[in-house]
């Protein structure tokens, strides 16, 4: 009984981002061992996340849940655990004894470790049969029957509750498709091709406006597949955005803004090349409705001339990098943008491969390729040559004028025929 009482705590307070207590749940998920629903934010009311729990015979309970915005959480939780709030741990996860990941969580409560899962770890997870977790010196294996339909459960609770709302929450299983967590929207790049970021059915990533008209570049991965898109600057509301051009291969897309939008500034690209081990500043969204919402910037040099494969097309550069970053601008030190940032390299892949997990790899399209880009598209675009260096926090103050998160949206519809 004391099992079921601590499962149920356990639902209630699983978080994101430290944001805890909630009501539920709302409608019911019940596959296999896995039981949940939706819930709701204690504080406001308003839909939190799906969840649903496993509990197994070593005391640990699995919490498997995704919040409003789409992003992925896996928790442990046990009444035996007793951390401090806000410790964090390091997690490395095997599945079938082949993929492997390490995954960070935190203690939002005292029994319990959180961490984002990742959108390529949310495939291995529910397409796996066994997976073992490893925590200091703990091991601790997880029979993983059933994650495949709990995930598409919870996918299609969080569609759901957010289209009726919680009032009509029902059996989230009956009708629960192909869920969006199996593609990576905010993803990189597979390793060994920069720019081919997968497809999903939802998701964000990063804009910037290169013209007074409001035309906007961001990645072709960003945008493939979507039925609607979005894009807004920080603190402002959000616009409807069409496809004016795309270019699978050198994944660049270019979208625009409506005629009614109005921009302070727009975004100008340097005229000529940037060298090997000069800086740089990348500027975008990573992980939104996980992380701030405004923007974020980081730092680095150029690393390389050259992408994968000796891949002219591309920079290698050291700033980080996350998921949702994918469409930003990359700028040298006197605020011109010299490439767009494409995504990083597949740390856990190389891994695999070498034995040896890179550091800092990320990717970056050059502007030899977008001016040619933008050419073919006859958009009318600003060239400038390097001048005074800026601050970075000058460099990002004026980004923020045209530097826009951009939200993809698609119908299910859109999602089968992919």
């Amino acid at each position: 009984m004391w099992l079921k009482s601590f499962v149920a705590v356990v639902l209630l307070l699983v978080s994101f981002a430290g944001v805890a207590q909630a009501k539920g749940p709302f409608g019911n998920v019940n596959v296999g061992n896995w039981i949940g629903g939706a819930f709701s934010n204690d504080e406001t009311g308003a839909f939190s996340h799906c969840a649903a729990t496993a509990p197994y015979a070593n005391g640990v309970i699995l919490v498997v849940s995704q919040n409003a915005a789409g992003t992925w959480s896996l928790a442990f939780a046990s009444p035996g655990y007793h951390f401090t709030k806000g410790e964090n741990a390091a997690i490395d996860v095997i599945f079938d004894g082949q993929e492997q990941a390490r995954l960070f969580a935190t203690a939002y409560q005292p029994n319990m470790l959180t961490a984002v899962m990742p959108l390529n770890v949310v495939r291995t997870f529910q397409k796996a049969s066994l997976m073992v977790a490893t925590a200091g010196r703990a091991v601790l294996n997880f029979d993983l029957t059933s994650t495949g339909p709990v995930i598409a459960a919870l996918a299609n609770c969080v569609t759901k509750v957010k289209a009726d709302g919680l009032d009509k929450a029902g059996d989230f299983t009956k009708g629960a498709a192909k869920p969006a967590a199996t593609a990576d929207k905010q993803g990189s790049p597979p390793t060994g091709k920069p720019g081919r970021g997968a497809k999903s059915s939802s998701g964000f990533g990063t804009g910037f406006v290169v013209s007074a008209s409001g035309h906007i570049v961001t990645n072709n991965h960003v945008i493939d597949g979507c039925s609607e898109l979005k894009g807004n600057l920080t603190g402002e509301s959000a616009m409807v955005l069409r496809v004016v051009s795309a270019d699978a291969n050198n994944d660049l897309a270019l979208l625009q803004a409506p005629s009614t939008a109005t921009f302070k500034d727009f975004a100008r690209i340097r005229d000529r090349p940037i060298r090997s081990g000069d800086s740089v500043v990348a500027i975008g969204f990573p992980f939104h409705g996980l992380l701030t919402s405004d923007f974020t910037v980081t730092t680095g040099i150029v690393s390389s001339l050259s992408g994968m494969r000796n891949d002219s097309r591309f920079l290698q550069i050291s700033a980080p990098v996350q998921p949702g970053n994918s469409g930003g601008p990359l700028f040298d030190t006197t605020g011109q943008v010299v490439g767009v940032v494409t995504g990083k390299l597949d740390g856990l892949r190389v891994a695999a491969a070498t034995g040896s997990i890179p550091e800092n790899i990320n990717f970056a399209i050059k502007t030899g390729a977008l001016r040619d880009f933008l050419d073919n598209s006859v958009v009318p675009y600003q060239t400038t040559e390097p001048k005074g260096e800026l601050k970075t926090t000058d460099i990002a103050g004026n980004a923020r004028a045209y530097t826009m998160l951009i939200s993809c949206n698609a119908t299910e519809q859109a999602d089968a025929k992919k």
